[in-house]
């Protein structure tokens, strides 16, 4: 799917760099135009200095726009070293279930039906090996891990059943079962130069700056419409493969979304995924949407509704629940709306003012 993008990025950036040309040049020339009804006068062309025109259309075409700096991020090992490992068949099966899980383990999978459709590189892009693309670079080297959420010491497979019942809204699978030692084994591999302990750089999802504001879902919904609707449809639902074994792009509210209990139910998981990866030709290096625009479509979407889960027995200790999460009771005064939308400076304010 990378590889298939690249010569759009490329595109991308080419048009982006005449863009950036074009005004630079238009510019000059109303600059010279005030000049000329001043009362100036213009440099004659054969003593412009060409060379500086062109040096800085180029530094200003290549101005690094990332969000973070690129220097050490994580890559993922090459594919081609996979069959010298001695469960290569199970590391390549992993790969095609996170891939592929609706047409495996979805409503239609021909293993077993269940979960809702989707897939898990719908959350974990590229099969889980794009840089701030929520990456499973920090799988092997963290876990097992006490995690907050549960209170609880979990293990890899605990966490990736975590997400077959919350982002893909089904049941857990057999700890012994082919498809999860071969989802383990592909996780593994993808961190196996991870240092233990560590999380390399561009692991996770992207902590896009708090606004000063609450996150505004009708401002999200301009923002849905002009650059989301296109993959996603204006009902929210995705667009379904023709042999419906799941989605081209997949549902991001109602029946076959992820459910209230998914980590991007929280705005900050939300706007971050959106941020450096969305829409569709968007990366940490070249984001398109604004800190604002992904704060309020993460508002819009995660206004909508799609199923529910139990989560009553989340965050144990709800000292540590996030800023963001929309469920009460809290260790705070704040609203349960607040801790949803924001502003969340304040309730940021007030943590830290407690803590000392």
């Amino acid at each position: 799917m990378k590889d298939s993008f690249q010569p759009i990025l490329k595109m991308l950036t080419l048009m982006v760099g005449l863009l950036l040309s074009v005004t630079l040049l238009t510019a000059v020339l109303i600059g010279a135009i005030v000049m000329v009804f001043s009362g100036g006068s213009l440099t004659p062309l054969n003593q412009i200095n060409t060379s500086e025109v062109q040096n800085l259309t180029v530094a200003v075409s290549e101005t690094y726009r990332g969000v973070v700096p690129k220097e050490g991020l994580w890559m993922a090992p090459e594919w081609s070293s996979v069959d010298q490992e001695p469960n290569a068949e199970d590391i390549k099966y992993g790969k095609e279930l996170v891939a592929n899980t609706a047409a495996y383990l979805g409503p239609n999978g021909k293993v077993k039906k269940i979960s809702n459709g989707m897939n898990c590189q719908n959350c974990h892009l590229n099969a889980g090996t794009a840089p701030l693309g929520n990456n499973y670079s920090a799988v092997a080297s963290t876990y097992p891990k006490v995690r907050a959420r549960s209170g609880q010491m979990e293990d890899v497979e605990k966490r990736i059943n975590d997400c077959f019942e919350r982002s893909l809204n089904g049941k857990a699978l057999e700890n012994n079962s082919k498809e999860m030692v071969a989802m383990v084994a592909y996780m593994k591999w993808l961190g196996k130069d991870v240092p233990k302990g560590e999380s390399p750089k561009g692991v996770g999802i992207y902590e896009v700056p708090f606004l000063d504001r609450a996150a505004d879902p009708v401002k999200g919904k301009a923002v849905y419409d002009r650059q989301c609707q296109s993959c996603h449809m204006a009902d929210g639902q995705g667009m379904p493969k023709p042999d419906k074994s799941g989605h081209i792009y997949p549902p991001l509210w109602g029946d076959n979304s992820y459910n209230d209990g998914a980590g991007l139910f929280r705005m900050s998981r939300f706007a971050g995924y959106v941020k450096t990866n969305m829409p569709l030709g968007a990366t940490f290096e070249r984001p398109i949407l604004t800190d604002e625009e992904a704060w309020d479509v993460a508002a819009y979407v995660n206004s909508l509704p799609r199923p529910k889960k139990d989560i009553r027995k989340d965050w144990p200790d709800i000292s540590k629940k996030p800023i963001d999460h929309p469920f009460g009771p809290f260790s705070d005064d704040f609203t349960e709306e607040q801790h949803k939308f924001g502003p969340f400076k304040p309730i940021k304010e007030a943590r830290a003012s407690a803590s000392k």
